[in-house]
This record gives structure tokens, sequence and C-alpha cells, in this order.
């Protein structure tokens, strides 16, 4: 690996680290850019996923706290049992969903122009959410009823198609349901943790035989920036949601959609 793919992965950590915890599809944003930049990095999108455990262990340790209680709680206390049942209703369909449609997804989904397009359609989705979204009913992860947080889980599938975006997925199904903003981005912070983990180890077996000590050394570099920027933003961006909400992410999603359109049909 020369030089320059280790400025681009590092370059590639920063963005994952900006966008993870936003609903604009971190995913989306690396596919356009590693086929923009040319990126030769680790093939089979394996890149692309690993790195997303930098902005998850980021989200696990700003949660600390939070996380601690859960752990300590859980023999006795109601609240946190609460929690952990909905945060594994809301996980289980994507375990099952992304075990099962992992070649499809990879194959046939990991497109430039599958992103373009579902970051226009998610942008437009989030605006209309936003108008017809249900009352504020449930102000924390574990006031959540298990059905609601399972449905949760559905919407969190639709992530599974890169550029529709996980953590907006799962903030717009949790609005939905009733769900005020701040708790809903909290959840699906938090929802991230055993999804992005679980993505990553099954991606790691699923491409064992291509792993090289230069692919490791490149991926190390985007999983550490990754980290560092994420720690950033994870602390700033519930304050803006709850003075601004959506609708800056779903412009912002409509115009890279539509100019990366316009650059791939110029090609």
């Amino acid at each position: 690996m020369d030089l320059l793919t280790f400025f681009q992965a590092a370059f590639l950590g920063l963005v994952e680290g900006l966008t993870e915890f936003l609903p604009v599809s971190s995913t989306g944003h690396l596919i356009l850019l590693v086929d923009l930049l040319g990126f030769q990095g680790p093939p089979g999108a394996l890149f692309e996923i690993v790195i997303q455990l930098g902005a998850i262990l980021a989200v696990s340790w700003v949660y600390r706290a939070k996380i601690l209680s859960v752990v300590v709680g859980l023999p006795r206390e109601p609240g946190a049992q609460r929690f952990t049942l909905n945060l594994l209703l809301a996980f289980l369909p994507a375990m099952v969903i992304g075990a099962l449609a992992y070649d499809f997804i990879k194959g046939v989904l990991f497109s430039p122009w599958v992103v373009s397009v579902m970051l226009i359609v998610g942008g437009i989705a989030i605006i209309l959410i936003e108008r017809l979204r249900q009352p504020e009913r449930y102000r924390a992860p574990e006031e959540i009823p298990p059905l609601k947080a399972f449905a949760i889980g559905l919407f969190q599938c639709t992530a599974m198609i890169p550029g529709v975006s996980r953590s907006g997925a799962t903030i717009m199904g949790a609005l939905l349901v009733g769900v005020e903003r701040r708790a809903a981005a909290e959840f699906s912070f938090l929802l991230a943790i055993p999804t992005m983990l679980a993505a990553t180890v099954y991606d790691l077996y699923k491409n064992r035989d291509i792993l090289t000590t230069d692919n490791l050394a490149v991926i190390a570099v985007g999983f550490f920036v990754a980290f560092v920027v994420a720690m950033v933003v994870v602390r700033g961006v519930l304050g803006f949601i709850s003075r601004h909400g959506y609708v800056p992410f779903a412009i912002y999603r409509i115009a890279i959609g539509a100019v990366m359109l316009a650059i791939l049909t110029l090609r």
C-alpha cells in the first residue's frame, strides 16, 4: 500500500466519524467516496464496514455510564431490564435478515447508483415523517413498549440498502411510534453498538481469506480517525437535533444525492 492509500483511509475515517450517527448514511458516503477517489483498499467493501466499528466504540465510550448502569442494574432494576429487552428486540430483525441476505446486499446493493437514489428517497421520507410523526409519548428508551421496539428494529433493516442510513431509519421509525426526538436518537445510538459490532465480526469472518497485513494497517488508520471524530460528533449531535430537528439533514441528503446522480450520468 502506498502513502496515498493511507491518506485516503484517514479521510474516509473522518467521513465515517462525521456521518455514522447522522441520518445521512455513513456507508453510502463511503461507497460514493471510494468510487470517486479510486480508493484501493481491502476488497469486498470490507474497509467500509470495519471502520464503522471505530465510531461504534466511540459511542460506547460516550454512553459508558448508561451502559454500566444497565449492566449493574439488570438483575433487579425494571428499567434496566426493559431497556435490555427493547435493545434485543430491535436488534433481532437485523441479525436474522443481515445473515440471510449478506451476499445479495454486498453483491448487488453496494453501488453508487443505489446510494445516490436512496439518499434522495430517504431525504424525502425524513421530511414527510417529520410532518406525520406521532405525538411524543415515550421520553426514554426503556419506556418504549416491546412491540414498538421490535418495529423500530424492522425499520433498521431498511438501512441494509446503502444510502438509507441506519441511524436515520431507526430514528424515523422511533418517531413514527411516538418516541421523543432526543430519546429516539439515543436509542438509535445505543442500538448501533450490537448491530454494527455483529456486522463487523460477520464481515471479518466472511472475508478472512483476503485479509493481509497491509489491509489491516489501512483499516487501522480509518478505524482510529473514525473513533476520534465520532467522539466529538456524538457529543454535539443531540443538541443540534433538539434545536433543529431532522429536516436540515433531509435537505443535505437530497442535494448530495442529486449531485452524485449528475456526476454518475455524465461519466
